[in-house]
Formats: structure tokens, C-alpha cells, sequence
């Protein structure tokens, strides 16, 4: 008896060899290559509450009010193409009633504009591309892929540094399960503002240049473990005046204790994260172990057949007719 490969045994051996190799490349390549910031990236999200909001008509601080924040994100493809990273133009606006809708975003009561660039990996701010302010730490729009859990810096605009920000936990949104991050910011001085001295408790003398004071009550920020996205946020600003060298408040800015994602802003993260999160769970996790796993039981079967390959019964020259006279 003899053996012989079969064309189908090689095959199966071949392409069982090709998905054990294939699954550490999607995993250890591919994923890496796969989560990156988007440089097209146009977005906008709302938060929403209510407080005390300073009237410069009534020249007086007035309780009650809702706040509109509405944050848009837009990605600069050219310069994130030429840079090699990823380069978001932000513009905050901060409103009440009065104020919207405006035709013109700097009709606001509080209009900042802005310019974030990051390592599209690491999520780490590079400075280049006239990037404005200068962003230090962890976190900002979004939070480093495959989120852990221990505190971030994250940076706030507002104060102009950044705040750590402590693993609190997990909180569902909108049905979807992200890790919770909290936080709070002491009160600090982040600016002066050239105001009339009766303003801030300085009568006798017609400007004054006051101190501008800002605290953050609470920070709270839901973010998707795989992607980094946050799909949850709320903050308590309050802005305040004081005179020079005082230690007190003067004047109330804005003050609100919770300003947060509107439902439809929560909706559409949501919605952002499962698709992304989807994406890098099937090129990171899916595919590598059922490559793995199809591999090796086509790689088996395969070098099975190779090893016992096919029985064909060899022919004898004891089986020819002999000759005769």
C-alpha cells in the first residue's frame, strides 16, 4: 500500500496555518491602527440647567434662569492630514433664554472658542497647529481608548488647568454601561475683569480691576471603557467678582449647581459609542479568537489527512496474463 496527499487536506492544513497567523496580527496590529481619533469629526452637544445667571441690564444677579451650553466640535482635516494628528476646533457657548436662539454665537452670554490637537493613539495634547489654549493632562473631549480604573487629568477650560478626576464606579445611561469619573474644583482665581468699583463694593473709585473667581461644584462624566467617548457629563460652574485682595464674593456671575447632557445629546453618544465600541470589539476581540479557534481546528484536520493520507492499492506484475506457445 502507498499514501498519497489529497489536494483537500492541504488546504485545510494551509488555511487553518493562514487564521493562526491572521490572529495576533488583528489583535496586536490591526486594533492598535484601528483606534485612533477621527480627524472628520463634527459634533455638538447641549447641556442643559438652571441657576443664577448675572443680568447686565438689571445690573444684578438674577435666580431662575435656564442655561443653555452648547459645546460643537469640528474636526480640521487639512492640518490633521499634514500634522499627522488629530485637530478639533471646539467653540462653548454659554446662553440663557435671553440669548437664544442668536444669530451670531459671540451674541452669547460667554462665547469660547478653541483649538484641540492630540495624538490620534494616546490621546496626549501636542502642541503645534495653533492649538489655543495650552491643554495639559489626560482628558478633555474624550478620554484615552480603553479607559482604566484610576483617576485622569482632566482639563478644564474654564480654569484654565487641569482637575483630577476619580473612578467612581459604573452608571448606566440611556441603558449603556460606562465608567464614572468625579470630581470638584476649589475655588480659584482665574482672571481680572475691569468693572464699575460700586460693583464689587468699591463706591469711591469708578473702575476697579476685580478678580474673577471660578469653583466647580461637581464633575461628573460617564465614558465608554473600550472608545474613551463620554456619554454623560455634568458640571456646577460658578463665576464670581471680587474686589482686590478680598476674600468674599461680590458678585454672582453664574452659579448653577448641575448643568448636564440633555437627553437627546446622551442619546447620540450613546448611539456613537455602541458603533465604535462594536467596531474595535469585533477587529480586537471577535475576529482574533474565532481566527484562533477556526485555525486551529482546520490546521488539525488537516495535518490529520496529510498523516494518514489516502490508501491506494499498488498493482503486482504477478497480475499479467502469462505468455503462451
Amino acid at each position: 500500500m502507498r499514501r498519497t496527499v489529497t489536494p483537500f487536506s492541504l488546504v485545510l492544513l494551509g488555511l487553518g496555518t493562514f487564521l493562526l497567523v491572521l490572529a495576533p496580527l488583528l489583535a496586536w496590529y490591526v486594533t492598535p491602527r484601528a483606534a485612533v481619533n477621527p480627524i472628520n469629526i463634527d459634533t455638538t452637544a447641549v447641556y442643559t440647567g438652571t441657576g443664577s445667571v448675572f443680568d447686565t441690564d438689571k445690573v444684578q444677579t438674577v435666580p431662575g434662569q435656564r442655561i443653555t451650553v452648547t459645546q460643537r466640535v469640528r474636526g480640521d482635516v487639512a492640518d490633521s492630514e499634514r500634522s499627522g494628528d488629530a485637530v478639533w476646533d471646539v467653540t462653548t457657548t454659554v446662553d440663557t433664554d435671553k440669548t437664544l436662539p442668536a444669530a451670531d454665537p459671540h451674541d452669547a452670554l460667554e462665547f469660547m472658542p478653541g483649538r484641540w490637537v492630540t495624538d490620534r493613539r494616546t490621546n496626549k495634547p501636542v502642541h503645534c497647529c495653533q492649538e489655543k489654549p495650552y491643554y495639559e493632562g489626560d482628558a478633555y473631549l474624550k478620554f484615552p481608548f480603553d479607559v482604566r480604573k484610576h483617576a485622569y487629568q482632566w482639563w478644564d477650560n474654564s480654569l484654565g488647568a487641569t482637575v483630577t478626576l476619580h473612578y467612581s464606579g459604573t452608571r448606566k445611561v440611556q441603558g449603556y454601561t460606562g465608567y464614572r469619573f468625579t470630581g470638584t474644583v476649589a475655588p480659584a482665581k482665574v482672571g481680572t475683569r475691569l468693572v464699575p468699583g460700586a460693583l464689587v463694593g468699591r463706591p469711591s473709585v469708578g473702575q476697579v480691576l476685580a478678580e474673577e473667581w471660578y469653583a466647580n461644584q461637581g464633575i461628573e462624566l460617564v465614558v465608554d471603557q473600550r472608545t474613551g467617548r463620554v456619554i454623560y457629563a455634568q458640571v456646577g460652574p460658578r463665576r464670581t467678582l471680587r474686589a482686590p485682595g478680598s476674600a468674599k464674593d461680590s458678585v454672582v456671575l453664574l452659579d448653577s449647581r448641575k448643568i448636564a447632557f440633555t437627553a437627546a445629546t446622551q442619546k447620540d453618544q450613546v448611539k456613537q459609542a455602541k458603533k465604535e465600541s462594536g467596531r474595535l470589539r469585533l477587529v480586537g476581540q471577535t475576529l482574533p479568537i474565532g481566527a484562533a479557534v477556526t485555525g486551529f481546528v482546520l490546521a488539525v484536520a488537516g495535518a490529520v489527512l496529510v498523516v494518514r493520507g489516502r490508501r491506494n492499492p499498488e498493482t503486482s506484475d504477478t497480475s499479467r496474463p502469462g505468455l503462451t506457445m
